[in-house]
């Protein structure tokens, strides 16, 4: 019988596999992947090179849980080529697999930024296991690091590196750390809170040249300046890994193209996860590339049956002292949305709304554990609050009071 295929190990291709695998009892699903290793949970590579997890530790699955599910993996077996009209796969080793229906799960990798010096000896970037154990093996021998880039990623990066000692510094180019989830307030809030941490950031920073000879010794700035540094990260975006569908003609704009059912622009062909573009949009999150892959797996085994919209941007961020998360539209210059803020410095708390026709839309929530459940529904479920905008930032209003049915019955 001819296979159902999925190209990609990561979490997506995983769960996809799975959704095809209880929609199809006993459908063989083989799962082909450059990568060597058994799917891994990403957002722990951090963790893993402050030396807090395990290698083990971070694995998704064991090995009997694909024989249990008939998921047949092909580890370091990187696909060369896509002919969708044929259904036909070719490996790298020459061998060719026909398919009856496909999913492209190809994920996305780290971009490392165009300046001089990125090829030296001790400059990385952060996206594979194997990245992270290069990182891990050069941080237990050197004592100073920058990491380029004040994202989610870079943060979490300059939190595992101080945590193994050293002293880091942080660059970011906005004028604030995390610039598409926090807004100014936020990011000052949060910045103090790493520097308690003793991690230096340094924001409208560019990086002019990553100094050096073979091996690198430091950072020049942009604006002027030198940073000394045993170890670079460059955390500073990624790109999705598009020339498979392209070198089989499917329709690609940053991502490769598909439907509401996660359908290519070739017949039986799918993409999920950060490899895939939905109406126009790539996220690049972990919920949507579950989301998606759980839609393009049901899809795959009964075509029609599910459908994908959106999700709601979310990111949620700890570092030690810290929880953060961002919800929906929480980063806007749109003056006609109302924009409600509460910063407490002290405690290192900050909280925004932004409330959209009486709704909220969007949500920062830094140290605000207890209300973020409650947030979330008001944004998933469209509650009208606008009889309490007021209210809402006030530490002893409750939010879960709030819901659709009381909310409709208000005068």
């Amino acid at each position: 019988m001819v296979p159902t295929i999925i190209v990609g190990n990561g979490i997506t291709g995983v769960t996809a596999a799975q959704a095809i695998a209880r929609a199809e009892p006993g459908t063989a699903v083989h799962i082909y992947a450059a990568e060597p290793h058994l799917t891994y949970r990403r957002p722990q590579l951090p963790a893993y090179i402050a030396g807090e997890v395990a290698a083990a530790a971070i694995t998704h699955r064991p090995p009997a849980w694909y024989e249990e599910q008939n998921i047949h993996l092909h580890l370091g077996c990187p696909v060369a080529e896509l002919d969708a009209p044929a259904h036909r796969l070719r490996l790298e080793d020459g061998t060719s697999i026909p398919y009856q229906r496909l999913l492209l799960a190809t994920g996305g990798r780290a971009w490392m930024p165009p300046v001089e010096g990125a090829a030296l000896e001790g400059v990385f970037t952060l996206r594979t296991l194997d990245d992270a154990r290069t990182i891990r093996a050069r941080a237990r021998h050197v004592r100073r690091a920058v990491v380029v880039g004040g994202g989610i990623l870079g943060l979490e990066i300059a939190r595992a590196l101080r945590a193994l000692g050293l002293a880091v510094t942080v660059l970011e180019l906005s004028d604030h750390l995390m610039p598409r989830q926090l807004d100014r307030e936020g990011g000052a809030v949060l910045q103090g809170i790493l520097e308690e941490m003793g991690i230096h950031v340094l924001t409208q920073s560019a990086t002019a040249a990553i100094l050096g000879n073979g091996e690198v010794s430091g950072v020049q700035l942009k604006e002027g300046g030198r940073i000394p540094a045993d170890l670079v990260v460059c955390a500073t975006g990624w790109r999705p890994v598009v020339e498979l569908a392209q070198q089989a003609g499917l329709t690609v704009d940053r991502g490769v193209v598909v439907d509401k059912y996660l359908q290519t622009s070739a017949e039986d062909v799918y993409a999920a996860g950060d490899v895939a573009e939905v109406g126009g949009r790539l996220y690049g999150i972990i919920p949507p590339a579950i989301e998606q892959a759980r839609v393009a797996g049901a899809n795959m085994a009964s075509p029609g049956s599910a459908t994908y919209t959106s999700t709601l941007p979310s990111t949620t961020l700890k570092v030690a002292g810290a929880e953060l998360t961002s919800l929906g539209k929480c980063v806007v210059d749109d003056t006609q949305l109302l924009q409600l803020r509460h910063v407490d410095l002290e405690r290192r708390h900050y909280r925004k709304f932004v409330v959209e026709e009486g709704r909220i839309v969007g949500a920062i929530l830094l140290n605000e554990r207890a209300r973020t459940p409650a947030v979330r529904r008001l944004i998933r479920e469209g509650v009208d609050v606008s009889a309490h905008t007021s209210q809402l930032l006030d530490d002893d209003f409750d939010l879960t009071s709030l819901s659709t049915k009381q909310v409709a019955a208000l005068p």
